[in-house]
C-alpha cells in the first residue's frame, strides 16, 4: 500500500483554511479531487460520511483508508455512480480550475446535492500580484509546475469571475474571501530583502488604487455557495 509520505505535498495538504467556509450541519460529503484524503480525513472524525474522487492512483489508494467511499477517477467518469439528491456539502478544493468545462461540471453536481446543501471550494486568483507582473511587467506568460500559472489549470479566475460564474450556474454565494496570502510566492524565492521589496511594492500598490487591487494580495479565493433552484 502506498504510504502518505511518499506523494508530493500538493496531495497531502490538509487545507486547514477552507474548514472556516464550511456549513454548521453536514452529514453526507462528496468531495471532488480528495487527494490523499488530507482535508476530508477532518469532516469524518468530526462524524460525517465522506466520499472522495480523485484521479491519482496513488493518492486514491491512500485516502480510501481514511474516507467512506473513493473512486479512483474523474468526476466525469464518477458521476453516473453517485446517488441522487444524498450530498449536503460539496467540496472541490483547487478542482475547478482543472476543468475542460466547469459550467458542466457546476449544472450537472446539482444532481448529487440535497436542496439544502452548499458546494464549497477555492479557486486560484489570476489578479494576484505574481501574475499581473508576468503579464504586465515582464510581457511573459510561463507556465509551471504549481502556483496560479499551473501548467495544467485549464481556466482562470478573478473574485468577480467567480461571483458571476456561481450565480449563471444557479447558486448563491454565502461567503467568498481571499486565502493564503502569500506576496512573494511565485514571483521570487530569494533574499529577504527582494522579499520585503514585493512586500512593499504590493503595499503600495493597494493603497495607491485606494484598496481597489487589495484582491492582489490573495494567490486563491474560497467560496461556500448554496443551490437557487435545480
Amino acid at each position: 500500500m502506498t504510504s502518505g509520505t511518499e506523494l508530493p505535498e500538493y496531495y497531502r495538504t490538509m487545507r486547514s483554511d477552507i474548514l472556516r467556509f464550511l456549513p454548521t450541519r453536514f452529514s453526507r460529503v462528496l468531495e471532488i479531487g480528495c487527494s490523499a484524503g488530507g482535508f476530508s480525513e477532518q469532516l469524518v472524525r468530526n462524524g460525517a460520511e465522506v466520499w472522495g474522487i480523485e484521479p491519482n492512483t496513488a493518492a486514491a489508494e491512500v485516502a480510501r483508508a481514511k474516507l467512506t467511499k473513493v473512486f479512483n477517477s474523474t468526476f466525469d467518469q464518477a458521476a453516473d455512480e453517485l446517488p441522487t439528491d444524498y450530498f449536503d456539502l460539496v467540496v472541490c478544493n483547487d478542482v475547478i480550475e482543472h476543468m475542460p468545462d466547469h459550467d458542466l461540471f457546476l449544472q450537472r453536481i446539482k444532481a448529487t446535492m440535497t436542496g439544502n446543501a452548499v458546494i464549497v471550494g477555492s479557486l486560484p486568483n489570476i489578479r494576484h500580484i505574481t501574475a499581473l507582473v508576468k503579464l504586465l511587467a515582464l510581457r511573459d506568460f510561463p507556465y509551471r509546475d504549481e502556483g496560479i500559472l499551473d501548467r495544467t489549470h485549464l481556466r482562470f479566475f478573478t473574485r468577480k469571475s467567480i461571483e458571476r460564474t456561481l450565480r449563471d450556474n444557479g447558486y448563491e454565494v454565502e461567503a467568498l474571501s481571499g486565502v493564503n496570502n502569500i506576496i512573494v510566492e511565485g514571483i521570487c524565492r530569494g533574499s529577504t530583502l527582494q522579499n520585503l521589496f514585493w512586500r512593499v511594492f504590493t503595499s503600495g500598490v493597494v493603497i495607491l488604487t485606494l484598496g481597489y487591487y487589495a484582491d492582489v494580495v490573495f494567490p486563491q479565493y474560497a467560496f461556500r455557495a448554496s443551490l437557487v433552484n435545480r
